[in-house]
């Protein structure tokens, strides 16, 4: 009777063990999971910030467009204004 309670014990010991090992052996394969996560996310990281930089320029487009929108309608206003000065300044000279 006692043989059979230790052999129960013995693989009861053995099944618990088993247990714990698996379990151990889970959880380093999720931690060096977790490590690779983070390498990847900060290599990611990395060219996020190096493609926001890239494409801040294609952003900034949109207000050098303004701006030269802007200078061609000055450039337009000095133009015409420069023809009536040119106009009156050939009247001058006519007279």
């Amino acid at each position: 009777m006692e043989d059979v309670l230790y052999k129960q014990w013995y693989i009861g010991l053995a099944i618990a063990v088993l247990i714990i090992i698996i379990a151990a052996i889970l959880l380093i394969m999720i931690w060096v999971a977790s490590k690779r996560i983070l390498k990847l996310a900060n290599a990611a990281l990395g060219l996020v910030v190096q493609i926001k930089e890239n494409t801040k320029s294609i952003w900034e487009l949109q207000d050098t467009n303004k701006v030269a929108v802007s200078i061609l309608n000055e450039a337009k206003n000095i133009r015409d204004h420069a023809s009536l000065v040119a106009g009156s300044l050939e009247e001058v000279e006519t007279k």
